[in-house]
């Protein structure tokens, strides 16, 4: 996004026989007269009405995207390609049950 603050992600995937689509807004959270958050947090809006909140953790390549807050049952993770232009990753849901995914830059 202008300015780099933020990063957006259009998302497009078929998941469990339905079309998803949708924007991510991902970043540090600062709200008015505050400094920025540490953690780093999204919002994903979709086609389909939902709005699902998430915390990013980066640790060297390896990327693992928290369901809501850090430590949560519902997470991805995935390593970063040597060109960092993909990320293979796999989400892990609370009693069993996920997808492998890739993400994408488009440059």
């Amino acid at each position: 996004m202008e300015g780099g603050f933020f990063l957006i992600q259009h998302v497009d995937l078929e998941q469990y026989g339905q079309r998803i689509k949708g924007l991510e807004i991902i970043g540090h959270e600062r709200p008015f007269s505050s400094e920025p958050s540490e953690e780093i947090k999204s919002r994903f809006y979709s086609n389909t009405g939902d709005t699902l909140d998430y915390v990013y953790e980066l640790q060297g390549d390896t990327l693992t995207i928290w369901g809501g807050e850090k430590g949560s049952p519902a997470y991805s993770k995935g390593t970063f390609s040597d060109d960092g232009d993909t990320l293979p990753s796999e989400w892990v849901y609370p009693g069993g049950g996920g997808y492998r995914s890739t993400m994408t830059r488009v440059k």
